[in-house]
C-alpha cells in the first residue's frame, strides 16, 4: 500500500528534523521515540542489506514506524554531498558505529557543520570516539558494553554473571542520546551553535552501574552478586508463592513492623536487635537469615494476589510478576491504553506499545508504518533539493538505491 509522505502536525517534538545512520536498537529507538513525539525521522539505510533489525519478525514494526527510509552509502564522493543536503535543515544527526567510523571516512563534525552550523551531532560507539585504540575500535553490542561497564558482573548467582536482558543496556542507552540531542538543541536555540555528543554506550552504563560501585571505590566494599534477592536487605528481590512469583520492596517503619508480625516473627520488634524505628532490615542484622528463611516459608502458603493486596493496603511495594498475558489482561494497562493496533505497509494488523509517555496537550501519535528499504529514497532526496535527472544518475551509480529498483 501507498504511504502517506507529509507527515502530519503533532507532538511536543512538532518541527524538530531528526536524521539518523544506524542499526540495531540503540541510536534508531531514540529516533523512532523522538518520531513518536512529533520529530519528522528520516532513517538511512545501507545500499546491501539495510537495517539488520530487518530481519526481526515482528519488532521492527514499530521500531521503525513515524520514519522515512533512504537506502544509500554515504561514504562516496556523491554520498557525503547527498547527505549534507539531506542534513542541510535537520535539527539533529545521529550515526553509530566503530569509534570516530565516520570522521575516518571523510565525513567530520566541521563538514557537516559547514552547510548546517546548528547541527547536533551525536556519535553513538560502544566506547567512544577517542581513547585506547583498540577498545574503541572493538566491535560492541549491548551484553559485550554492559560487560565492561561491570553491569553484567553485579547480576545473576554466586556461580556465574548474568546479562541484563532483553537489550536493556541498548534501551537505556536509548533514552540518554534523547535527553543529550535535546538538551544541546536547547543550548543551539540559545546561542546559535552546533554541537556534538560522544555517546559511548559503556559510559552510560558506568552511570547506572556506579550506585555499588561507590562503596567499592569508597570503602573497598564488594557486595556479592544477589540472584533474585537484594544484595544488602531483608525482603526485596523475587519470591515464590504458591501460584507464582511476586516481586517485594521493603522498607520503612511501619511497612517492617507490619511484614515481621504477618510472617510471625512479631516478637522481634521493639527488641534492641530491631527496635521500633527500624526503618531497614539488614542482611548483616543478627537476625537476617531468620527473617528471610520465615518469609520465603510463609510466602509458598500464599496467593500471590492475595499477598499483593494486603501489603499493598500496608503500604509494602509489591506487584506480582506478570507474564506476557497477564500485561495484556490487566484492567489498568488497558485502561491507559498502552498497547494499539495499525497497519503495516503491506496492509497486516500489527500490535504494538503505544506512544509514551502520556503528554496532555501535545500527545504523541502515530502516522506511519514501517516503509520498505529505500521506500522513500526518491521523496528524501527531492525534499533535499535533488532533481530528477541528479536523482536517477545516484541510482545509477550505486549511490543510492531506491525499493522500486529491485
Amino acid at each position: 500500500m501507498a504511504l502517506p509522505t507529509d507527515k502530519p502536525s503533532f507532538g511536543v517534538l512538532d518541527g524538530v528534523k531528526v536524521v539518523y545512520s544506524a542499526v540495531e536498537i540503540a541510536a534508531p529507538t531514540a529516533a523512532a521515540i523522538m518520531g513518536e513525539w512529533g520529530a519528522d525521522v528520516t532513517w538511512i539505510e545501507n545500499v546491501w542489506t539495510g537495517d539488520s533489525m530487518r530481519d526481526t519478525a515482528w519488532v521492527k514494526e514499530m521500531e521503525r514506524r513515524n520514519m522515512r527510509s533512504i537506502s544509500m552509502n554515504p561514504f562516496t564522493d556523491e554520498g557525503k554531498e547527498a547527505l549534507r543536503a539531506i542534513v542541510k535543515d535537520a535539527d539533529i544527526f545521529i550515526e553509530s558505529g566503530k569509534g570516530p567510523m565516520y570522521a575516518r571516512k571523510g565525513i567530520t563534525d566541521e563538514f557537516l557543520w559547514e552547510i548546517n552550523p546548528k547541527l547536533v551531532i551525536v556519535h553513538v560507539s560502544g566506547f567512544g570516539q577517542y581513547g585506547d585504540e583498540e577498545q574503541i575500535n572493538s566491535a560492541a553490542y549491548d551484553l559485550t558494553v554492559a560487560a565492561y561497564a561491570g553491569i553484567v558482573t553485579q547480576n545473576g548467582s554466586a556461580d556465574q554473571p548474568m546479562n541484563i536482558s532483553p537489550y536493556l543496556g541498548d534501551y537505556i542507552n536509548s533514552l540518554m542520546i534523547i535527553s543529550s540531542s535535546l538538551a544541546a538543541l536547547h543550548r543551539v536555540q540559545v546561542t546559535g551553535e552546533g554541537e556534538s555528543i560522544d555517546m559511548a554506550m559503556y559510559e552510560t552504563l558506568l552511570r547506572v552501574g556506579t550506585y555499588y560501585m561507590m562503596d567499592y571505590m569508597n570503602a573497598g566494599i564488594s557486595y556479592p552478586r544477589p540472584g533474585a534477592r537484594h544484595q544488602n536487605l531483608c525482603g526485596i528481590g523475587i519470591y515464590e508463592c504458591k501460584d507464582g512469583f511476586i516481586g517485594l520492596c521493603l522498607y520503612g517503619v511501619p511497612q517492617n513492623k507490619y511484614l515481621l508480625e504477618t510472617i510471625g516473627l512479631g516478637e522481634l520488634w521493639g527488641t534492641d536487635e530491631y527496635p521500633e524505628g527500624t526503618s531497614a532490615l539488614w542482611l548483616d542484622s543478627p537476625k537476617a537469615d531468620l527473617i528471610q528463611e520465615t518469609l520465603e516459608a510463609y510466602l509458598k502458603t500464599q496467593s500471590k494476589y492475595d499477598v499483593q493486596r494486603d501489603f499493598v493496603a500496608h503500604r509494602i511495594a509489591a506487584q506480582v510478576v506478570n507474564e506476557f498475558g497477564d500485561i495484556l489482561e490487566a484492567e489498568h494497562v488497558q485502561a491507559r491504553e498502552c498497547f494499539i493496533e495499525w497497519e503495516n505497509a503491506e496492509g497486516k494488523t500489527i500490535k504494538g506499545l503505544n506512544t509514551f509517555p502520556k503528554f496532555r496537550r501535545n500527545p504523541g501519535a502515530f502516522w506511519r508504518p514501517m516503509p520498505a528499504l529505500g521506500g522513500d529514497t526518491r521523496d528524501i532526496l527531492k525534499r533535499a533539493g535533488y532533481a530528477d535527472e541528479a536523482i536517477e544518475a545516484l541510482i545509477a551509480s550505486g549511490t543510492v538505491k531506491a525499493a522500486d529498483e529491485d
